[in-house]
């Protein structure tokens, strides 16, 4: 049986650390900054850990 291949949206948009953590970055931080207050953009600045199924869901996304 060949490989699965991990899927290229996901493998742009989150990451798995080495003890299976799924990390995501926050949504708002992308545009339109100029009207955003400076401390929203600082609490969405760092990435965020993803859990429940949704994480389960990426992890069988990103085989390997």
């Amino acid at each position: 049986m060949p490989k699965q291949k991990s899927h290229s949206g996901t493998k742009k948009r989150f990451r798995v650390t080495r003890n299976g953590k799924v990390m995501m970055h926050q949504k708002n931080r992308a545009h339109l900054l100029e009207k955003k207050a400076g401390s929203r953009k600082r609490r969405l600045a760092g990435e965020k850990q993803l859990t429940g199924q949704p994480a389960k869901n990426i992890k069988r996304l990103l085989p390997g």
